[in-house]
């Protein structure tokens, strides 16, 4: 029986340490907000002029046009994320990170003008196309 009593203590105390850091994952990666942004020509270039390559420069670079320069498209939105320089860099490092776009994503952006969703978690974003 004490044989029996220990292994089931063991066991519930591996199913309360999975749902432990179970729950410090979702906690980890809580969900702040979303804004939507247009993804337009002038977010295509840095702000001195150069073309940009990558759908997180362009993503990056609309924070930027929103924020700094109030150069904002009529379907862009505000957001309290990325505001200043530093937090559009971090954008910008988890945009070019894999999961944040998919491939179609970061080629709509690239070659297009398209809708987007950003969706802020604590630690990532996502990106899909809207319109």
């Amino acid at each position: 029986m004490g044989l029996s009593m220990n292994r089931f203590f063991r066991i519930a105390s591996a199913g309360l340490l999975t749902m432990l850091v179970g729950a410090t994952a979702a906690a980890a990666d809580e969900f702040l907000g979303s804004y939507v942004a247009r993804i337009s020509e002038q977010d295509h270039q840095a702000s001195d002029g150069y073309p940009l390559d990558t759908a997180a420069q362009m993503v990056r670079q609309d924070r930027a046009n929103f924020h700094k320069f109030h150069n904002a498209d009529s379907d862009d939105e505000n957001d309290i994320w990325f505001r200043s320089n530093d937090q559009r860099a971090r954008l910008e490092r988890m945009l070019g990170q894999g999961g944040a776009m998919t491939q179609s994503t970061r080629r709509a952006i690239a070659r297009g003008e398209p809708l987007i969703q950003v969706d802020v978690y604590r630690n990532h974003v996502e990106v899909t196309i809207i319109g």
